[in-house]
């Protein structure tokens, strides 16, 4: 499909997209009160039904999707079919084959101390949700939140990046067709959009995005005491060991690195690789750089399978770090070209990385991948910790003892061995950081747990239990059955 051609009519009918007008973002969020206490009563059917309806709107609008994402990124539609309505469509179907035992009070031992009551665990709505999504995968990181909302029994007000217009515009339409704006809302603007939002006490804030807004989010839920899913990133780093299979990693590496053109939160962000295998795999991830995106050799500018960058601010920005990288003795092995107005960023590989450049310390976010040696494996577990907790850790090895010493001795969010990114994609593995790059999971059950509060309700039976030997007046029988309990409870 030709998508260039499609601007001019998404843009045309964005018009008749826009949400009526509402007072301000506090009578739109009064508005959802009484649906929240109602939906806390919602059955497993009726959950279900908000959440199939997106599905089917899904399946229905998928050439629209495909132009919307086309429109931002110039995201080819294998690419938007794979990494925005993919994901969402087995998030539905995961959600909806579990969501009955998700809801099911789930009952816990009884200690004998508590001998005579039952007890369980109940799942109920938070409530009132806010859905901050990020600009890099539009679509699925602002629907994925709103299934678990959804599933949980909460209403949700999403607000939309201001940076990709077409796939806000987009959700905002798929929303005003499928519910009430007091059971689920878009508010489009900018940060100070944001800003006002924030200030509403909401049950829950859920915020994919940078670990610096991350902490403005989680400042502005304090003052409320809201509950928040931070999201976040970081410099996800991939160890390559001497056993590893060097082809096998290479592409897997640039596959992990390139799709969205590196503009993906657990994208491999910079290498470690052992000094042995060193000029191999250097030689393993330019072949893979030319048989993903260059096959017929026609130059990677005219590859329809690599995202653009995604405005003109972003590309400034990877442009600064490569200059200051080349600049400070990195050494450019493979690629480097960049057409500014085209927001086109050739796949680029660098070695000769420094503590003293901008990209051994910022998130790169885009298709520059600095290649680190190391010789001793503690001194690669060293450096991994010396920086931020990442969101995920790759480790490329075919050693255990190697394998499982990383995973003993490094904290991330998530780990893959053995591949790339491919974590985001498994429904039952919760999905999420650790302290900078992330509070909280999400995806499938994890999701779900996200917007429930998880309230715990004990059963005691009428007339005499154990509890009844310990009320006062206390006397001897008494002390000697609390120490009773000391000593063997």
């Amino acid at each position: 499909m030709a998508y260039w051609h499609g601007i001019d009519y998404l843009e045309s009918i964005m018009m008749e997209w826009k949400q009526p007008a509402i007072d301000s973002t506090h009578s739109l969020f009064e508005s959802q009160k009484t649906t929240a206490q109602q939906w806390r009563r919602s059955s497993l059917q009726e959950r279900i039904d908000r959440i199939a309806k997106i599905r089917s709107w899904v399946k229905q609008n998928q050439k629209e999707i495909r132009l919307a994402l086309w429109n931002d990124f110039q995201k080819s539609e294998v690419e938007t079919d794979l990494s925005e309505i993919y994901p969402i469509t087995t998030e539905i179907n995961h959600t909806i084959k579990n969501l009955k035992s998700w809801m099911k009070p789930k009952a816990v031992p009884t200690p004998l101390a508590m001998m005579g009551t039952k007890a369980f665990v109940h799942a109920e709505p938070k409530g009132r949700t806010l859905i901050i999504s990020p600009w890099n995968y539009p679509f699925n990181l602002a629907i994925g939140p709103l299934i678990s909302a959804l599933a949980a029994g909460c209403t949700a007000i999403i607000k939309p990046s201001e940076m990709t217009p077409h796939t806000s515009g987009l959700i905002e339409k798929m929303i005003l067709d499928l519910f009430e704006t007091s059971e689920v809302a878009v508010v489009q603007g900018d940060a100070k959009t944001s800003q006002e939002l924030l200030e509403l006490p909401f049950d829950h804030i859920f915020f994919t995005g940078s670990p610096q807004v991350g902490k403005i989010i989680m400042g502005e839920a304090a003052k409320n005491l809201s509950s928040v899913t931070l999201e976040l990133g970081g410099k996800s780093p991939t160890l390559i060991g001497p056993s590893a299979d060097i082809k096998d990693a290479a592409s897997k590496i640039i596959y992990g690195k390139l799709i969205n053109c590196g503009q993906t939160c657990v994208a491999p962000d910079y290498l470690l690789v052992h000094e042995s295998i060193k000029d191999r795999l250097l030689d393993e991830l330019k072949i893979a750089i030319q048989q993903q995106f260059d096959p017929d050799y026609k130059g990677i500018e005219n590859s329809k399978d690599l995202t653009k960058v995604v405005n003109d601010k972003h590309f400034r920005r990877l442009d600064n770090l490569l200059e200051n990288a080349l600049n400070l003795g990195a050494k450019l092995e493979f690629g480097g070209k960049r057409i500014p107005n085209h927001r086109f960023f050739e796949p680029t590989l660098l070695s000769l990385i420094t503590e003293s450049m901008d990209l051994a310390h910022e998130e790169i976010f885009g298709p520059i991948l600095p290649i680190l040696s190391y010789t001793d494996l503690d001194q690669a577990i060293d450096y991994i910790n010396s920086k931020p907790k990442p969101l995920a850790l790759y480790i490329f090895s075919q050693d255990k003892e190697e394998t499982n010493l990383v995973l003993e001795e490094t904290s991330s969010g998530n780990v893959v061995i053995n591949d790339c990114v491919l974590h985001f994609m498994h429904q039952e593995l919760p999905f999420g950081g650790v302290n900078t790059s992330g509070i909280g999971k999400s995806h499938g059950y994890y999701g779900f747990l996200a917007f429930s509060n998880e309230k715990g309700v004990l059963k005691q039976r009428i007339g005499f239990n154990n509890a009844s030997l310990l009320r006062p007046p206390y006397g001897t029988k008494t002390k000697q059955i609390i120490n009773s309990l000391i000593k063997w409870f």
